[in-house]
């Protein structure tokens, strides 16, 4: 199912976003200063294209810059951004076949609001205690 949903996602939303995320980190490698904001559109770039099993999670360890950076990125494009990947998710919420894209958006809202000091993982490796476990009890 989650193959089915990326495939779906990548045709009516993944691609565009990521091309638009894509040309972003061009820009911010083309000014050399803006080089950490190209290398997170990039990985939001890639988390865009396939967002069904994977999560955002804050990586360990990230100190101040990323702090700094992120309300940089958040006055200049993570308001925007954020805005409009919710009213894209409010808009496939709308029907009811479009309510996976539509929570698809509403996952990218926080790397796209703060993307430094995040990290994109597997969803089973973001959540471990979901996996399926053996009943109380059962033989291993």
């Amino acid at each position: 199912m989650r193959t089915l949903l990326n495939l779906l996602w990548l045709v009516f939303s993944g691609l565009w976003l990521a091309l638009g995320y894509a040309v972003a980190g061009l820009v911010c490698f083309l000014l050399v200063v803006t080089i950490p904001w190209g290398v997170a559109c990039f990985r939001i770039a890639g988390y865009a294209l396939w967002p069904f099993g994977r999560s955002v999670v804050e990586r360990p360890g990230a100190g101040v810059a990323s702090g700094v950076g992120n309300v940089v990125w958040l006055v200049f494009a993570g308001l925007w951004l954020t805005l409009g990947h919710l009213a894209a998710g409010v808009g496939f919420c709308l029907t009811v076949i479009g309510i996976p894209f539509g929570l698809a958006h509403f996952k990218m809202v926080p790397v796209s609001l703060m993307p430094l000091g995040r990290e994109i993982v597997r969803s089973d490796a973001a959540y471990p205690s979901y996996r399926w476990a053996p009943a109380p009890g059962a033989p291993r």
